[in-house]
């Protein structure tokens, strides 16, 4: 630990020092410090982006437009099991009023990003959202998946097995 030192409020030029100590600027302790990194080398691999910056822009775009979609236990365990990075993202969203189906999620997510059509916009949701499960456990995906509506099981790449309505 550092610590300031600090002249005291005395008017006498060789009064004691008041010896504060120093703010620590430890990171918080993480159990993985190259947790992000990894998760955007994850989606760039999945939905074979060409640079690194475009990955991680569809990441936080997908991420921010999920957290608001995420509530109760499910959001915070999301949290949790997610990079600092990721979870600041997806924490930092209100909750939106109204559940989107899947494709109005794709859609909203498509008008999020420069030039995306509903196509290109599945891609890249499917891209981030299919690199989840094996980082935050099928559990946690199942619960998550049990608040939205019917459809998203397959942007998290499953089996859609919700029958048709």
């Amino acid at each position: 630990m550092s610590v300031t030192t600090v002249p005291s409020s005395t008017t006498r030029r060789n009064a004691p020092a008041t010896v504060i100590p120093a703010p620590s600027h430890t990171p918080r302790p993480t159990s993985d410090d190259n947790g992000w990194p990894r998760l955007i080398d994850a989606v760039r691999e999945a939905g074979q982006y060409a640079t690194r910056p475009e990955a991680e822009s569809v990441t936080r775009i997908v991420l921010s437009a999920l957290g608001g979609h995420i509530i109760g236990d499910e959001r915070v365990d999301l949290a949790r099991a997610l990079p600092e990075e990721a979870a600041r993202v997806i924490a930092s969203q209100i909750p939106v009023t109204r559940r989107l189906t899947a494709a109005e999620f794709v859609d909203s997510v498509a008008a999020r990003i420069e030039g995306a059509t509903p196509a290109t916009a599945r891609w890249d949701v499917s891209s981030v959202l299919s690199v989840l499960p094996p980082l935050v456990g099928d559990d946690l995906v199942t619960r998550i998946l049990a608040q939205l509506p019917p459809g998203y099981a397959l942007l998290f790449g499953r089996a859609d097995l919700s029958p048709a309505s």
